[in-house]
């Protein structure tokens, strides 16, 4: 009879059940895993045996296989170790069988018999809440995973402690939640001089999930303005931190096991490649435009990186995900991230400033611009040029709003649309609706349409970014708590579509 315990396999932030069953049977001495392992999988016999010996348990003179079912099913990771202890534990009489059935475990051995936290333990949890089964894992893992309220979770400094613990020798607690992390305070956007026309763009993209691209000088407060996006942001719902935490935890990021209620913000480097932005590689694994669910992914110098990478964008900002494909892998990973990004007008950046003429222009900024295909920037929401500030304005006292001011706004327009879209568990901002239910919600009064067909059929805006416009123009009114969308909340969303910046 072979003995059994459970794991979890992960694709993407998806956590699959595998069952771990070992048998001991007569034959030459052999410790074999089988069932699609990788190599760290594979090596878990080794750490396994050197635990047991250090617990002054000897494995006896048989064969012992453990198989990983479903065995066609790539398992990857050292979390593969504890459950294979355990699985082989319980062969040996040492654990109740019925005890290792009733837990899903993960956690790496150290030689010593010492539980490694490992990644993804949130997910893991959820998969044992959904099984009806308790999680063990490393207690250093254990906060993190107890966020996941549905599922008993037992952390573990040993795997002495494992055998202890089932026994009934000395039964370990229950882990607790982790500390939720606190939202920063350095950063205001009333640090910021001047440009009111960019700080309300700022706040229209953040009520209504706008993608947002800034274009102007260096020096001009782009980056500034960018940096002070999460502070005018809600702080993520329970099921939107959940969702953040998932990719955090399988990613390794949570911190000491808290769940934050901070929106994400990445800011990836110019340089960084495909499967670093979008996800991918040899395991398939989330790019930054995951990492940055819920939250904002920052994009500066934008004509900068490499064409590849801003194709593959377009479909991502669309969908709200993003599929991994390779030879030995689909993934889906979730990416419903605000887009914020920042170019300089060309290449010296000095395009719109008089005093510094450039002999190239305006070709300059056409090439310069051009970098960035037409159907990536229709998706853009909000365009605007950021005029560089006067240094003497520099000394002027700050008298703009405090994020704490823009943010009550925000969180009021946010609360229209959650309203708006409670039946509807796939919508959750104005960004995201579409079609009859956007012409529903958002179409203007009499004025306010006749404006719009008039600035559509001058500047031959395409269907998207009509439909665009009325999302911003949605947004807008949500922000006036208007239940209409007139003339004026149009006037604004044109403004910030047709700019000098496109």
């Amino acid at each position: 009879m072979a003995s059994r315990a459970y794991t979890v396999a992960f694709e993407g932030v998806d956590a699959h059940t595998v069952e771990v069953q070992c048998a001991v049977s007569a034959g030459l001495p052999a410790f074999s895993i089988v069932g699609l392992p990788d190599k760290a999988v594979s090596e878990a016999r080794e750490r396994v045996r050197a635990a047991l010996n250090a617990m002054a348990i000897a494995l006896p003179s048989k064969r012992i296989t453990v198989n990983l079912s479903p065995a066609d099913l790539p398992k990857e990771g050292s979390h593969f170790d504890l459950p294979v202890a355990v699985a082989l534990l319980a062969a040996l009489n040492i654990i109740p069988e019925d005890a290792a059935e009733g837990s899903v475990s993960l956690g790496e051995l150290s030689l010593d018999g010492t539980l490694i936290p490992v990644t993804g333990a949130l997910p893991a949890a959820m998969s044992a809440a959904q099984s009806n089964r308790t999680l063990l894992c490393p207690a250093a893992s254990g906060s993190e995973a107890a966020w996941v309220g549905d599922a008993q979770v037992i952390g573990a400094v040993t795997l002495a402690d494992v055998v202890r613990h089932y026994n009934g020798q000395s039964p370990l607690a229950p882990s607790e939640p982790g500390e939720v992390t606190a939202l920063p305070g350095n950063r205001d956007l009333r640090d910021i001089k001047g440009q009111e026309r960019a700080k309300r763009a700022l706040e229209i993209a953040a009520a209504g999930r706008h993608h947002f691209l800034m274009t102007g000088s260096p020096g001009s407060g782009k980056s500034m303005l960018a940096a002070r996006m999460p502070t005018i942001l809600p702080p993520l719902s329970p099921q939107e931190a959940l969702e953040t935490s998932m990719v955090h935890s399988v990613a390794g990021l949570l911190d000491q096991g808290g769940i934050s209620r901070i929106r994400p913000f990445r800011e990836p480097h110019h340089t960084a490649s495909m499967p670093a932005i979008v996800g991918g590689g040899r395991r398939a694994s989330r790019g930054e435009i995951s990492l940055a669910h819920n939250g904002v992914l920052f994009l500066d110098e934008l004509p900068e990186f490499s064409r590849a990478v801003l194709e593959t964008l377009r479909q991502p900002i669309e969908t709200g995900e993003v599929m991994v494909a390779r030879a030995n892998a689909h993934v889906t990973y979730p990416c419903k991230f605000l887009l914020i990004a920042a170019a300089n007008p060309c290449r010296c950046g000095e395009l719109f400033d008089p005093a510094k003429a450039c002999s190239r222009a305006p070709k300059c900024g056409e090439d310069y611009m051009g970098r960035i295909s037409g159907p990536l920037m229709d998706r853009i929401d909000l365009r605007l040029e950021v005029p560089p500030v006067d240094f003497r304005d520099l000394d002027l006292p700050s008298d703009g709003e405090t994020s704490a001011t823009v943010v009550a706004r925000v969180m009021g327009a946010r609360d229209i649309q959650g309203q708006r879209f409670a039946d509807h568990d796939e919508l959750r901002v104005n960004a995201d609706v579409e079609g009859a239910m956007l012409e529903d919600i958002a179409t203007p009064d009499k004025e306010g349409r006749a404006f719009l067909q008039a600035v559509a059929d001058r500047f031959g805006l395409s269907a998207r970014g009509y439909h665009r416009v009325l999302r911003i123009a949605r947004t807008i009114a949500d922000l006036e708590d208007s239940a209409e969308v007139r003339k004026p909340h149009v006037a604004e969303a044109v403004s910030f579509r047709i700019s000098n910046a496109t």
